[in-house]
């Protein structure tokens, strides 16, 4: 069976800022997505929304569902998340309390959250995720 790779792009979540894909859909048997780090950007102003990492959360989560959206896939379908805060200590707990809004459910993905030295326009928070389409 030949492996198919499709780029997905939307105008809903904010362009890529450098050599890569907003995400990338893999269809092999079961068909997956790997979805780039989302910055907390307002895909309307290009620029990070105020407020503090809970809203800045919310903002990535609508990103990732754009993109996800985009290439036929939705938020439950979501089978892993990586989190990136540059201040751990500081963030973490409002993070993980707009997070769990989304995916708290019986089965979230599975995550790693790790502290991070910078990430790209200064933001203090990037997450990314894998999705699998799953039976209905």
């Amino acid at each position: 069976m030949s492996q198919k790779l499709k780029k997905i792009e939307t105008i809903e979540a904010p362009a890529a800022i450098g050599p890569y894909s907003q995400g990338i859909a893999i269809t092999s048997g079961r068909s997956m997505i790997f979805v780039s780090g989302q910055l907390p950007v307002d895909p309307k102003t290009g620029k990070i929304v105020e407020g503090g990492i809970g809203e800045m959360t919310k903002q990535i989560i609508c990103n990732l569902e754009a993109i996800l959206k985009a290439g036929g896939y939705s938020l439950k379908d979501i089978v892993r998340t990586d989190v990136f805060l540059k201040d751990i200590k500081k963030d973490f707990k409002s993070m993980n309390e707009e997070y769990a809004k989304y995916f708290g459910g019986e089965a979230p993905p599975a995550r790693q959250t790790v502290q991070v030295a910078e990430l790209p326009l200064g933001a203090p928070i990037e997450i990314s995720c894998i999705a699998v389409a799953c039976d209905s």
